[in-house]
């Protein structure tokens, strides 16, 4: 192929990227997971009304419910990452996940990490992506299965972001969270008799990570 020919198959590419990128601007909308009373769970994309069905609340593709750290961030990179946010989908243990991990953060994408260390969060995973695979990434509601540098880079660079790191030289992203946004349990009312009891500090137990589920692959 031509030098010539093969700039315009690359620019070609890319215009479909960009335009594909447009349509996706704005966010999806909220996935939800429903346990009926007889234990049968599905997902869905709106809101349930059943009363009696537990309901919880699932980050899909696109969404970013903690965006990424913009502070300090130039104002062409801010507005390329609000219009287009970047999650990448990771798990424990997974070499992919930080090459992945350190593409973005060499070429300075700001972006946060949703890490699959749950059954809900693997078959969440898979309702988004069709597959449970890691890594795997979002831009904007554009998702991106698994770890191909050629065509992030590709999506990165249509949807503006720079080829080379802007990023201020103390930016660090935010702690990468579970997928399925779980509710905090409440608290058991303690007994009354129990109020008078001293009370023992325990000795603080090192945080552990969870493994990934089964089914994920890197």
């Amino acid at each position: 192929m031509r030098p010539e020919a093969a700039f315009q198959t690359s620019a070609w590419r890319q215009a479909l990227i960009a335009a594909a990128l447009a349509g996706l601007a704005l966010p999806a909308a909220a996935l939800y997971k429903v346990v009926g009373p007889d234990g049968r769970i599905t997902y869905t994309d709106r809101p349930p009304s059943d009363t009696a069905s537990r309901v919880t609340t699932i980050n899909r593709a696109g969404v970013n419910e903690a965006p990424a750290p913009q502070d300090g961030l130039p104002q062409e990179l801010r507005q390329t990452a609000t219009r287009y946010p970047v999650t990448l989908y990771g798990a424990t243990d997974c070499p992919p996940c930080e090459a992945g991990r350190q593409l973005l953060l060499q070429r300075g994408v700001p972006f946060t990490e949703k890490l699959i260390v749950s059954e809900d969060d693997a078959a969440a995973m898979e309702r988004v992506f069709g597959a449970r695979t890691v890594p795997s990434l979002t831009i904007g509601a554009q998702a991106l299965r698994g770890l191909s540098q050629s065509e992030w880079a590709s999506y990165l660079d249509a949807a503006g972001y720079p080829r080379e790191s802007k990023l201020p030289k103390n930016w660090q992203p935010s702690p990468a969270t579970p997928l399925v946004v779980r509710s905090a349990p409440r608290p058991a009312s303690a007994p009354l008799a129990a109020a008078s009891a001293p009370v023992r500090s325990a000795p603080a137990a090192a945080p552990t990570v969870p493994p990934a589920p089964a089914g994920i692959r890197f």
